[in-house]
């Protein structure tokens, strides 16, 4: 059965295990999620669709043999796409999300991932449009907006997603439906309200948690920075 993100707050945080100490990495998932984290970020790249290489299913299902029970969001920064969705749902993902142009089969590349108990997304990288959404938004329950190009860790923010951030929360809006809106690349406590601000509620953060000595220092001054634009909501 899907596991599902369970939270009291308004926003969902999701560090990127791509900046965790792989040599501990069952610690460190264990570590960040005790520092607050709603779930687990897991960056899979294929030196084909991304020129990096890291993890495959074997990693996902260590993670729950390890005794993780928090969500576990699997990105797929590969092509294909199909036989990957099998798999990683087989090994324990909760949530699975690919790259459009990744899939001849868009829509049945989602409709496999729901298949398998799995909650279905979409990513966009910074140069890509949003325009199969407008047939799709029935079969997703995530969008992620890369701010910035993928295949590595450690990148800066690129200021003009922020544009198609908002594009896509009115989308969603619009939509009816209840889709998260997650946002990877660059997010830091001190651009993450700024983000939320523009209608994100979900936000991947790999090297700004991971760098630091304390966890649950980092995320709970992210919790505040997100109070803050909860706040300014109204």
């Amino acid at each position: 059965m899907t596991q599902k993100v369970s939270s009291k707050h308004p926003y969902f945080i999701a560090p990127s295990l791509l900046s965790a100490d792989f040599a501990r990495l069952g610690e460190e998932a264990k570590n960040v999620i005790a520092a607050g984290a709603d779930m687990l970020h897991l960056d899979v790249m294929d030196n084909h669709y991304v020129p990096n290489l890291t993890v495959g299913p074997l990693v996902c299902e260590a993670l729950r043999k390890y005794g993780i029970q928090a969500p576990i969001d699997v990105h797929l920064m590969t092509k294909p796409v199909d036989r990957l969705i099998v798999d990683f749902a087989k090994a324990g993902a909760s949530y699975i999300t690919f790259h459009p142009e990744a899939s001849e089969h868009i829509d049945r590349s989602l409709e496999l991932i729901r298949k398998h108990n799995c909650q279905s997304g979409l990513a966009f990288n910074p140069a890509t449009t949003l325009h199969c959404l407008e047939f799709l938004m029935d079969k997703i329950d995530i969008i992620l907006i890369m701010s910035v190009n993928p295949g590595f860790g450690g990148q800066s923010f690129i200021p003009a997603t922020l544009e198609k951030i908002k594009q896509t929360r009115k989308l969603i809006d619009n939509s009816g439906k209840k889709i998260r809106l997650a946002v990877d690349g660059g997010v830091k406590a001190d651009n993450i309200q700024q983000i939320a601000d523009a209608g994100a509620d979900t936000f991947i953060a790999g090297s700004a948690i991971f760098t630091q000595l304390d966890y649950a220092k980092t995320i709970s001054k992210m919790r505040d920075e997100l109070g803050s634009a909860y706040n300014s909501l109204g």
